[in-house]
This record gives C-alpha cells, structure tokens and sequence, in this order.
C-alpha cells in the first residue's frame, strides 16, 4: 500500500506540473466517456436503458471529438473552450436523432469557468448556459420537451456551475489563510530582527559608556601617577589607587552588561539592579578623583523614576561627563544638574573649558553624543548639545516620566 500510495502521488505531482499534460488526459476520458454514452438507449425496450442498441452517426463522433479537443484549452481559455463545446452541443441537439452525449464536454467546461473566475460571472454564464443547453434540448430534440434526459441537462450544467463555485471559493479560502499565515510569519519575523537590532543597539550603548568612562578615568589617573611618581610616590599611589577601583568599576559594569547576553535562569546572571540617579554622587566622586571639578543641582528627590529613564539619565551625565574630562582642557569645571520639571526629568552638563568640543556624530570621534540622542529619543524625550556663548559646552536631556509603554509612571 505505501509503494502504491507512493506511485499515485509522484504521479499526481507529474500532473500538476504539466497541466497542459493532464488536460489532454481529461479531454480524452470525456471523449471516452461520450462515445460510450452515444451506444446508450435511454428508452431501450421498455425495462430501461439498453447498450449497443444503436451507435453514434459520424456527425455525432466529429462534434464529440471538437467538444473534447476543445477541453484542451480550458485553463488557458475557460470561456473560450465553453463556447466551442456549447456551440457543439447546441448543433448535435438540432441536427442529431438521436443526439450524442456531446453536453459532456460543455459540462466540464463550465465547471472550469465557474471554478478559474468570480461569482458573478459564474452567476451570468451559468445561466445563460443552462437556459441555451435546456431549450436547445428540448425544442430541437427527438424526445418530448419534458423527457428524462432534457432535465438532466439542466442538473448536470446548475450542478457543474455550483461544484466549480464551491471550488474556487475553497480555493481562495485556502489561499487567503495561507497569505495571512505567511504574513503573520514575516511580521514575527520582522518584529524578531527589530528587537535584536534594538538590543544589541542598547547593549552596544552600554558597553561604550562603561568603557569610555572608565577607561577615560584610568588614562588620567595614570598620567598622574608617572607625572608625580618620583617627586610626590605618596600622590602617585593615590592615582594608582584610583585606576585600580577605576578598573574594578569598569570590570563590574561589563560583567554585568555582558551577563545580559546569558539565557534566563542561568544562576550566574546578574542580579544587581542597573546604575541610576541614586548613585549619582558616587559617579561625580570618580570624576573628582580624576580631577574633574564638579557641582551638583538637584531638585528631584522623592521623584521615582521608571528603571529606563533612570539608567538613560546616569547614562547620558556619565558620557557628557566623560568628554568633558577628554575635550575641555586640564582647567574645566563642570556643573551637573538634574531637575524635575511637570512630567519630565531635566539633566543639564555645563562646562567652562576651553579645548575641543566633541566631535560630532559620523565622524572619526566616537559615538558619545550619538548614543545620547538614541537613548533620549528611544525614551521619547530629546538631547539638545552645543557650544555656550563666552566658552564651554552644554549638554541637556529632557526625558518624560512615563515610558512610552505606560508603564513604570513615575510618582
């Protein structure tokens, strides 16, 4: 049975990809079909039909044979290959006596337009077929208008035009879920690559504040320390001290940012909550140690911030911060604040310096500002940068207090 079931459908698959291949075979079982019929006697010797009893006339065998070449074409000219087997069927009614099963052929075909088009032409076709076929049946046909077989006429094409219709409505149902699965797998998809190019847009953002901060912090702290190592050791191991916690910090941060990446339930993810506003002063220390001199404004004690818009605000003090340390020039100060104003959270970096300002974003500076602006604007809020009249920089942030999500509504 499995070879058997094999057998039929490489076979099946042969057909449907020549269907040209399997028109010609339909078109032939019809003939087949026909000519048996043409040897019927419906009204045979009074107990039923009988076989043999008369045989078709050689008109009768010429329109059966143009009605089923016609079938031939029927996918590639439905209404064609309709009309040329009805035209067929309609001359062996009034020229045939007995007339030959030639309906066959226009049945099949207006199965296929029913079952290849839309409704309403199904609707207009099937009727106009019916109606020419059964009038043709019974107004030029040797039987009585109300014979057996003239009425069959009118079930067999109401029955081919209902069947067609039932197909091709099955059909585009079958289609239609089929589109919206694909659809829905290419939205999940495309939503899959969005939150993977959002995540690794943020850990990448992550990833540059730690190192640049920290990395900043040792570089200066080192410089401090081989500038006084031989006049002042004490002062030179203070700075060594510095670039050790320095580096313990930096170590700490990319633990926990890389142990992000790890699948849920590992034991060994972090726990530890992100860095926010609450450690604010510990992050201002590091920058004093490294001899960045900074004040500190704050009016939003009591503020609860939602955990993104938490790490966005340290986030974005700590980077401006850390250019200030790279671009300002050995004598900047800085001034930090952070205000809470209506439903926004506003941190402001100010500095005096006179070096460089940060290189802008796409060229061979860094990403600093860039990821600035990407997490204010991810938050829905908006970074503003630029030089200050009489010298410095400014840096401000103006984040909402309810993420966008609804959640996490600050109190």
């Amino acid at each position: 049975m499995p070879a058997q079931g094999n057998a039929f459908t490489r076979c099946r698959d042969r057909l449907r990809a020549h269907p040209l291949a399997f028109d010609a075979l339909l078109a032939a079982a019809v003939l087949g079909a026909m000519v048996l019929g043409s040897f019927v006697d419906p009204h045979g010797d009074g107990t039923g039909p009988t076989f043999g009893t008369r045989a078709p006339r050689p008109t009768g065998v010429l329109l059966m044979a143009v009605g089923a070449a016609a079938l031939v074409a029927r996918r590639r000219a439905p209404l064609r290959a309709l009309a040329a087997t009805g035209a067929a069927t309609v001359v062996e009614f009034v020229a045939g006596d007995p007339p030959a099963p030639v309906s066959m052929s226009a049945v099949v075909a207006l199965y296929t337009v029913a079952s290849r088009t839309d409704r309403p032409t199904t609707w207009r076709v099937g009727l106009a077929t019916m109606t020419v076929l059964t009038a043709a049946a019974m107004f030029f046909g040797s039987s009585p208008w109300y014979a057996q077989q003239n009425l069959g006429v009118f079930a067999w094409t109401g029955m081919a035009a209902a069947a067609g219709d039932a197909v091709r409505s099955r059909r585009a149902f079958v289609d239609a879920i089929r589109e919206r699965a694909e659809r829905a797998e290419r939205t999940r998809e495309e939503e899959a690559r969005r939150r993977v190019a959002e995540e690794r847009l943020r850990i990448a953002r992550d990833l540059h504040d730690v190192v640049a901060h920290h990395i900043a912090l040792v570089n200066v702290q080192a410089g401090v320390a081989a500038h006084v190592m031989d006049r002042r050791p004490d002062q030179a191991k203070e700075a060594l001290a510095h670039v050790r916690e320095a580096s313990r910090s930096a170590l700490d941060e990319l633990r926990a940012t890389v142990g992000l990446l790890r699948q849920s339930g590992d034991p060994e993810a972090p726990t530890e909550p992100a860095p926010g506003l609450a450690v604010l002063d510990d992050l201002l220390d590091t920058f004093r140690h490294a001899g960045l001199p900074v004040r500190l404004a704050r009016t939003d004690h009591g503020t609860h911030l939602p955990a993104a818009v938490d790490l966005a605000a340290y986030r974005i003090i700590q980077e401006a911060l850390t250019n200030v340390r790279k671009h300002a020039g050995a004598s900047a100060t800085a001034e930090v604040s952070v205000l809470r104003v209506g439903r926004t959270i506003e941190v402001t970096v100010l500095d005096d310096g006179d070096g460089p300002a940060p290189a802008p974003a796409g060229t061979a500076g860094g990403h600093g500002l860039v990821g600035m602006r990407e997490r204010a604007a991810a938050l829905g809020g908006a970074l503003t940068t630029g030089p200050r009249y009489g010298g410095g920089f400014r840096v401000q942030a103006i984040l909402p207090l309810t993420t966008r999500s609804g959640e996490d509504r600050a109190t």
